[in-house]
């Protein structure tokens, strides 16, 4: 769906340097605890991991593998299953989104990546950092992993004749997360994560900022295997109450091993960039609205 294209939109540039700066000062603010953490460790053995990868479905999670690590994402959504045999449930449909991705953790705890992803007409490159700045104990004196996630995408179609973006920085938009997640027993791990979506331009009747909030879990009922769910609600709507702005629900299936995970599930969500979710999901829990999706990714250690 193309939410700019002959309307008339409302540009707030300058927030562009406040999303900069808000993953600026996170970063910054990032070194104390994580020496702190690093003189723990020494006296403290840090828990398993709350979940197997760093995404969950529809989102990141807290997880940043370890130093020198090289992770492939492939992240599908098919088209809504509502015209069922006809395209086999959406996966012969026309309306397929699709992101290839990779990342790599330069130094223990942080990782970079970039993307590129072709969703609801729009091909958007994306860049993003994570940096985990708590790790959960076994001993539960940290009860939680805490995570930072921030991305910015880049709308790269063609527009020669400044029909789509009246300014080069209309292209933009930012993502923000604090992920918080724990790992009650081997087989249950929770996560919740905070978020603030901006885009540079937007049709005129809608919001540039989204807030939203994010709840997400797995039961872990094989070594390999677990049931995973995910629920994202905006906490802030557009003005216009035409445009039916709904949450994220996700669930479905994961095998995982040390190397490979791969989810299977089905969701409201076919955008597959946070903020494109966020901002514009239309889409209702029912069979115009739910679509088959899966992500796939791949470890190497260097």
């Amino acid at each position: 769906m193309n939410h700019l294209n002959n309307t008339p939109m409302k540009n707030q540039t300058r927030i562009t340097l406040l999303s900069l700066c808000i993953s600026a000062l996170f970063l910054g603010f990032m070194g104390t605890p994580a020496f702190a953490q690093d003189e723990q460790e020494e006296t403290k053995k840090l828990a398993r991991p709350a979940f197997e990868s760093a995404i969950l479905l529809d989102n990141q999670t807290v997880v940043v593998p370890i130093k020198n690590t090289l992770e492939w994402d492939m992240q599908h959504r098919f088209s809504p299953v509502g015209n069922g045999i006809e395209d086999l449930f959406g996966i012969y449909g026309p309306g397929a989104n699709i992101r290839l991705g990779f990342s790599y953790t330069l130094i223990d705890n942080l990782g970079i990546g970039f993307g590129y992803t072709k969703t609801n007409g729009k091909l958007l490159l994306d860049g993003n950092v994570k940096y985990a700045i708590l790790k959960q104990t076994r001993d539960w004196s940290m009860p939680v992993s805490v995570t930072y996630f921030g991305n910015f995408a880049l709308d790269t179609r063609s527009d020669d004749n400044d029909e789509l973006f009246a300014e080069y920085a209309h292209r933009m938009s930012f993502f923000h997360e604090v992920i918080i997640a724990s790992r009650i027993t081997p087989k249950i791990s929770l996560q919740i994560a905070p978020s603030f979506s901006h885009f540079n331009a937007v049709s005129d009747s809608l919001e540039n900022d989204i807030i939203a909030l994010s709840f997400a879990g797995r039961y872990k009922f094989s070594p390999q295997s677990s049931v995973i769910f995910e629920y994202t609600q905006q906490l802030t709507d557009h003005d216009k109450s035409t445009f039916d702005l709904q949450p994220g629900i996700s669930i479905g299936m994961e095998v995982a091993t040390s190397s490979h995970a791969f989810q299977f599930f089905v969701s409201t969500f076919s955008g597959i960039v946070y903020q494109e979710n966020i901002v514009f999901n239309q889409n209702k829990f029912d069979s115009d609205g739910i679509l088959i999706g899966f992500n796939i990714t791949r470890l190497w250690n260097f």
